[in-house]
């Protein structure tokens, strides 16, 4: 696992957290970015006010599947077809 990114990959991240509008995804930007620099898991996460534990996957994930976007799947969906297409209908109005 390479644990530094180039100059070119750098200037993509922080491209992309200008643009993100997910702050749990500009915080494992900024994780990176910060690990990047030298900092150790608990400085990024005095920094970022997270626990030391939230700061490792995120960081692993980066430099391992190049990996930013919380991938949790959410939960299953209690209405039908029919139910979530007339739902859609209404809130699109």
């Amino acid at each position: 696992m390479n644990n530094h990114s180039t100059p070119s990959e750098r200037d993509e991240l922080i491209k992309f957290h200008r643009k993100e509008r997910d702050g749990r995804i500009r915080d494992r930007i900024e994780a990176v970015l910060a690990f990047d620099e030298g900092c150790s898991y608990s400085e990024i996460s005095r920094l970022l006010l997270l626990d030391d534990e939230t700061i490792g996957r995120p960081i692993d994930d980066y430099f391992s599947k190049a990996k930013l976007k919380p991938e949790n799947g959410g939960s299953k969906s209690d209405l039908n077809e029919n139910e979530t297409a007339k739902l859609v209908k209404h809130l699109d109005g």
